[in-house]
C-alpha cells in the first residue's frame, strides 16, 4: 500500500517538552552511571520544530517509504513554511489525497518517488503539483 496520511496534528508548542539531556557518547556496550554526565535540560518543541505557526504533525499509513525509514503508523513532522527541493521528502496531494513521497527533477520531469522498489514513480505535472509541506522528522518505536 502506498504511503498516504492517515491524520493530522497541530503541534502544542506552548507546553515545553524539557528533559534531560546527556551530551556524552552513550556506548552500546557496558552501561555507565549517566546521571553523572547530564547537562541541564532539552525542549524538544525547540529542538524539532524550526517554524511553530507552520508545523504539523501527521500519521502516516503504507509502506511505499521504507527505504526513507518512515513506516506505517509513524508520526512526521512537516513544515509547510519551507521551499520544497529536490530530493526532499514531501506532503503533496495527488488525486485529492495527501501522500508522502521523495519529490525529484529527472531530466526536466518532475516526480514524487516512493522509496520502495514495490512502487513505481509518479510522474506530476508542474501546474498540478500541491506540495502541502516539508517532512523534517520521523518519530516511530525502535
Amino acid at each position: 500500500m502506498t504511503l498516504k496520511v492517515e491524520a493530522v496534528f497541530e503541534p502544542d508548542a506552548a507546553t515545553p517538552l524539557a528533559r534531560p539531556v546527556c551530551l556524552v557518547r552513550v556506548s552500546a556496550g557496558f552501561p555507565s552511571p549517566a546521571d553523572d554526565y547530564l547537562e541541564g535540560k532539552l525542549d524538544l518543541n525547540q529542538h524539532l520544530i524550526k517554524h511553530p505557526a507552520a508545523t504539523f504533525f501527521v500519521r502516516v499509513t503504507g509502506d511505499s517509504m521504507t527505504g526513507a525509514g518512515i513506516h506505517s503508523g509513524d508520526l512526521l513532522i512537516v513544515d509547510r513554511s519551507l521551499e520544497p527541493t529536490d530530493n526532499t521528502v514531501v506532503i503533496a496531494i495527488v488525486d485529492g489525497e495527501l501522500t508522502v513521497k521523495r519529490l525529484s527533477r529527472q531530466q526536466g520531469r518532475l516526480m514524487l518517488l516512493p522509496d520502495n522498489d514495490k512502487y513505481p514513480p509518479m510522474e506530476i505535472r508542474e501546474e498540478s503539483l500541491q506540495v502541502w509541506g516539508v517532512v523534517t522528522h520521523v518519530v516511530h518505536k525502535v
